[in-house]
């Protein structure tokens, strides 16, 4: 049985996400910016909460850690390779580790590039990925530690799961996003579309997210430095992957 998503808004923009295994009661978050909103949808949903995993570093994904631990218990797990900058983990992981929740395993995926030390999560099952600030809804995070090179790597990786996959990322920035792919590729019909639906989903205040990776393949710019046609966007027709996605990065830096 897939696990429950549940999707917190949290911030000015910021998402927290609950994962819930029915069969044996046990509630997973994932990042946590907020307690607040937490703590009232575990309340509501009479849940307790087992376990914290943590993508990376920044206060946004994490500040809420010691009040979450203080109220449930959770036990915290997040990057070895993040270690020294994250609250106290009860367990440490690394790429190809797997995290049980319920009857399903997750598996940890390296995504170095927003930072050094990011990592994202993997429900195969449940068709789940937690991708925090690497792959973003029709973006990805700005480059604060890691080159173009690490970002197109951990993209790419991203980029082979299931299309069907649902990518949860870590803010609504889907609006400024979209804008900027357009500018690129303005005759592209599924970003057309997608733009479309946003609009819609703004108006009746529906939540834009998760969106599928088949969604972000067709337009999200940074998942499409390899085609003839972003590249001609970028004004490098005959350049690689990772110099078009640098220049497109640059750009958005800039937009």
């Amino acid at each position: 049985m897939a696990l429950e998503l549940v999707t917190i808004p949290c911030l000015t923009d910021n998402f927290a996400f609950l994962l819930h295994d029915a069969d044996s009661g046990e509630t997973a978050l994932i990042d946590a910016p907020e307690a607040a909103p937490v703590l009232a949808t575990l309340e509501a949903r009479g849940w307790g909460l087992s376990q914290i995993l943590l993508t990376h570093h920044h206060d946004d994904h994490i500040q809420a850690v010691p009040e979450l631990v203080a109220a449930t218990g959770a036990k915290v797990l997040g990057a070895a390779a993040d270690q020294h900058r994250l609250p106290p983990l009860a367990r440490a992981l690394h790429e190809g580790d797997r995290i049980q929740i319920g009857a399903e395993q997750g598996e940890v995926i390296a995504v170095d590039g927003h930072t050094i030390g990011h990592i994202a999560f993997y429900f195969p099952i449940s068709g789940l990925a937690f991708t925090a600030d690497s792959l973003m809804a029709a973006g990805c995070g700005r480059l604060f530690e890691g080159s173009p090179a690490q970002m197109w790597h951990s993209l790419s990786k991203l980029m082979r799961l299931p299309p069907q996959t649902l990518i949860c990322s870590g803010h609504d920035y889907l609006d400024g996003n979209l804008r900027f792919a357009r500018a690129l590729e303005p005759d592209n019909p599924a970003l057309i579309s997608r733009i479309e639906a946003l609009a819609g989903m703004r108006r009746e205040g529906r939540l834009p997210m998760p969106s599928t990776l088949a969604e972000e393949l067709a337009t999200n710019p940074f998942l499409r430095a390899a085609l003839p046609q972003m590249k001609a966007a970028a004004g490098l027709p005959g350049a690689g992957e990772v110099q078009v996605f640098s220049e497109i990065r640059a750009r958005k830096d800039r937009f």
